[in-house]
Formats: structure tokens, sequence, C-alpha cells
């Protein structure tokens, strides 16, 4: 089963998301990009979705600690945020963010995109 990291710091999303990507995908869960960092630094992961506003470490900013760390460089980054402005969608793909999911989601496509970034 791929691995999946999901960062955020929203108790009801990551719910959401472990009821919905459970079936397909071994989930772990952080509530922060600093939780996430960690958790890239004990395994590897498939991919890995992450929220933008956090606190102790923003999405922004543990995806550009995560693209200095060996074992992540090429790691597929959905990012699955409210956040729709062009202005943060370059500065995530400047970081290396692989994709952009504007919350609400279709739990479906979620899935399947996945899937897709996962090859």
């Amino acid at each position: 089963m791929k691995k999946v990291l999901y960062v955020d710091d929203a108790s009801s999303m990551r719910k959401l998301v472990n009821l919905v990507l459970s079936q397909k995908f071994d989930i772990t869960m952080a509530e922060n990009g600093l939780e996430a960092y960690e958790a890239i630094q004990q395994q590897s992961f498939d991919a890995i979705i992450s929220d933008i506003n956090m606190p102790v470490m923003t999405g922004l900013e543990f995806l550009e600690k995560l693209r200095q760390h060996p074992n992540s460089k090429f790691t597929p980054v959905l990012m699955l945020t409210t956040e729709a402005s062009a202005e943060l969608k370059a500065e995530g793909k400047r970081l290396g963010a692989t994709g952009w999911i504007v919350k609400p989601f279709d739990p479906e496509k979620l899935a399947a995109t996945i899937n897709r970034v996962i090859g």
C-alpha cells in the first residue's frame, strides 16, 4: 500500500482526509509542518498532502525545508488549501509543489490525483 503523509492543523480535515483515503493508502497524519518534517526523517512517503495556513511551521515553509531533505527532494507534494491566489500558487510551484487543490475538494478526485502523481 502506498504511503501518504497528510499535514493539516484542522482535526476535522484530518478526519475527513483519513476517511476518504485510508481505504486506498497508508496514511500518516501531522498537525503542522514541523511534525511533518519530523515524520519524513523517520520514514519515506510516496506522496505528501499539505495545508498552507498552520501554526509552528506553515505548509510553504515545510515545502521549502522538505525539498532540501535528500529523501524527499522528488516526493510529489500536493497543496490542499483554501488559498487560491495566483501569487501563492506561483510561490508553491517555485518551492517545488507538484499540484494545488483548493478546498472544498472532491474526495474521488483527491485519490485519483494522488495516484496520478505517484505514477
